[in-house]
Formats: structure tokens, sequence, C-alpha cells
């Protein structure tokens, strides 16, 4: 091992990329952007050329200023430390035109040593931060910010659904009419049955599932409120278990999204990135305690709702030897062959609220009978949940990841 520490480290030249770190702006100005890094790595923002400080930047607005690459410090510090950019300090705070740093060398890049201690602590980044990024990347995934730090850094689109438009006044009381109809012809309908269910189906209840949220006394459901007790606000002899159960608003919780991780796979655009594969969160699992109920709760709140995952193909590998191994063309079956159904006209739907109407509609020999259909499996979607979060614990370089997942067990009766 020490033989391989002292191993000198070499690269190729044509391959190594040059950069400025500027303190003042927190961040690396690549004057030579080489390799494949760039791809998914550092963002175009339009910064003025000349003596003038970096207060003064950006207010005069008539001037057109250039773009350049940028690079945030967890980036610069990949880079560094994979010995594929070459980065100086800059010694002042002017940003004038920069020669060719190749040719003319104003001194030693930085060392790693030294890039640690001037970025970490920079623009959010701390050290467990850096070690989640660098092990991800490693990986090959690809990181952005949840939250951009300037309005130049490109940010994933909301995935938050857009408010329901007000619908006009026609079509409300072409929907209070209808509903009115429909109540009286259930009504009707009731009346003239004998049945022993018919005071249940008079209380609006039509099924099991109706049946059983009629008899729930507790509320379910994410879309209900936390209890939160008011004397474990009002214990004076142990504060530290009564700030450990306040909700997050009234303080600042470090479980917060940090980063949006790309899967390899998923195609990806420096300008334009597409939605997460997942949302990271980065905590100190020296200091930082497990996250309370109203913590998740909050952040949940904050998260999207996932698509749900699609369900297991069986029997591929079986169907693909099959057709491997069949000479002549199969003619597919004629009952995949569907037929345009007419919509059941004024007289059928008001007679499908009577038993006569039903017991006609159902012997109709123009009415095709489907296949049942089978029910998906709730299981799968339970596991995935409908928002999942993924916590990254550093306990003094080791990382662990667990994943979070707001299930919704009311959406899925197991009856």
């Amino acid at each position: 091992m020490l033989d391989a520490l002292r191993a000198e480290r070499s690269i190729s030249s044509k391959s190594v990329s040059y950069g400025i770190w500027y303190p003042a702006l927190a961040r690396v100005h690549v004057t030579t952007a080489r390799g494949v890094h760039f791809a998914n790595m550092g963002h175009s923002v339009a910064r003025p050329t000349g003596n003038h400080a970096d207060s003064e930047l950006g207010q005069n607005e008539s001037i057109k200023s250039p773009k350049r690459l940028e690079l945030l410090p967890e980036e610069a510090m990949y880079l560094i430390e994979r010995g594929a950019l070459f980065c100086y300090k800059s010694m002042t705070n002017c940003h004038s035109d920069v020669p060719n740093i190749e040719e003319t060398s104003p001194g030693a890049p930085m060392a790693v040593q030294q890039a640690y201690t001037e970025m970490i602590g920079r623009e959010d980044m701390t050290l467990e931060r850096y070690q989640v990024y660098a092990y991800l990347k490693r990986l090959g995934f690809v990181l952005t910010r949840a939250k951009p730090p300037t309005s130049d850094y490109p940010a994933a689109p909301s995935l938050f659904p857009r408010p329901a438009t007000v619908p006009g006044m026609w079509k409300r009381i072409t929907v209070l009419l209808s509903h009115f109809a429909s109540n009286v012809l259930s009504v009707i309908s009731f009346v003239l049955q004998r049945s022993p269910w018919k005071p249940v189906g008079l209380r609006g209840l039509k099924s099991s599932g109706d049946i059983f949220a009629a008899m729930r006394f507790l509320r379910c459901g994410h879309t209900a409120p936390l209890y939160e007790s008011s004397a474990t606000e009002g214990r004076t002899t142990q504060p530290e278990v009564s700030t450990m159960h306040r909700t997050p608003q009234s303080e600042q919780s470090p479980y917060s999204v940090f980063f949006h991780v790309y899967k390899p796979s998923t195609p990806f655009r420096k300008s334009a990135p597409p939605a997460p594969d997942f949302y990271v969160v980065v905590i100190n699992a020296r200091t930082t305690p497990t996250p309370s109920l109203y913590e998740l709760s909050a952040l949940f709140e904050a998260l999207p709702e996932m698509p749900l995952p699609p369900p297991r193909k069986r029997g591929i590998q079986a169907s693909g030897k099959k057709a491997t191994n069949a000479t002549a063309p199969t003619v597919p079956p004629l009952l995949h062959i569907t037929t345009p159904i007419s919509p059941p006209s004024f007289l059928q739907r008001l007679l499908s609220y009577f038993s006569l109407g039903s017991h006609a509609t159902s012997t109709s020999p123009s009415t095709p009978q489907n296949p049942p259909s089978h029910r998906p499996n709730p299981f799968l979607h339970l596991k995935a949940g409908k928002k999942s979060v993924v916590v990254a614990a550093v306990d003094s370089g080791s990382i662990s990841f667990f994943r979070f997942g707001e299930g919704a067990f009311d959406d899925w009766p197991m009856l």
C-alpha cells in the first residue's frame, strides 16, 4: 500500500482542463475544457469582463456579457481529486480577460488539500455532502443541486400537478342536475326492490369499501393532520425530548433534499435536466438523530408523486424460445379482436337503475362479454409508495443509504 501511495500520478496533457478559482464567487472558471466530464458538469454564466469589482458585476444590464463555463465547489473538487483539472487560485477579485494558462502559468496549481480547505464550507457544501457526491459520481450517477444556488443554474422541471381550473357556471349546473337525477333514480330503484340490504343502500353504501369507510372512526391517509400533544410542548423537566417532537416549521430541519440523482441510463441534458430518479438527503450520522414523523411529513410534502412501477412480465424468456423455434407464422387468436361498442342510449341508462334494466342489459346479445380483468398486485405498489426519498447517513466517511417511502394503504383495499 505504501508503494502505491508513493507512486507518482500522471495524466495525459490532452485530457487536462484548466480553471481559476474565485473565492469571492465560490466558483471555478473553466478556461480550457477537455474530456467527457463536462457533458453533465458545470453551467454557463454570463459574467462581465474587465476591471470591475465583484459587487458591481451584473448591475449594468445595457452591456451584453459573454458566457463562460463555471463549476460549483463539489464539481471542482471532484475533478481536482481525479487529476482532470488544474485549478489556480485568483489573487484578485477582478474578472479581467484571462490569458492562456497553459502558456503563461500563474504559479503552481492548487493541491487537493488546498482545494478542500478553500471549497469545503462554501455554497452549503459540507464534507459529508461532498463525500456522497464523489461516491455516487464514481459509480456513474449524475448529480445536480436540488435548490439552484443562482438563477443561471439549470433546474429540473417541477412535477407538481397544476391547479385545476374553475369550471363554468353552466358546467356546475349540469353536474348538480345530474347528481340530483341519479340520487332520485337510486332512491326509486331501492324503494321498488325487495331486499334486506335496502336500509344500507338508502344510506348511500353501495360496496364493502363504503361500509368500512362509514365504520371508520379514525381518519386515515396522509391528508389527515398530525396530532401534537400539548403536554409535550409544555415539558420543562426534559427539554431535550420536547425539542425532538416539535414540528419542522418551528426550526430548520436537517432533512431537506440537497441532490437530484439520475441513473447512468437516463438521458441527461445539462441545459435542461429531466425529472430526477432519486431525491437524496445528506446528514451527519454523528450529530443528526433519526427523523421524526413531523420531519418526514414535511419532507414528503415538498416532493412530487412518483409514477407507479410497471408490473412484472413473467414468462418472457419462455415465450421468446417458443417464438424462435417456431417456423410458421402464427395467426393471432380471435379473442383479441375487439369491436367498437356503441354508447348506451338514454333509455338503457334509465333502465339500468332498476332491476329490470340490469337484467335486460346483462342478457342483451348485442353487448360482448369481455374477459374478467386481473386486479393489479397491490404489494408492489405499496412497497414502492407514492413518494420516495433516499437519506444518505455519513458516519466518519462511511456512507449508508436508507430509503423512506410514503405508502398509500387506504388506496389499496384488500377486499
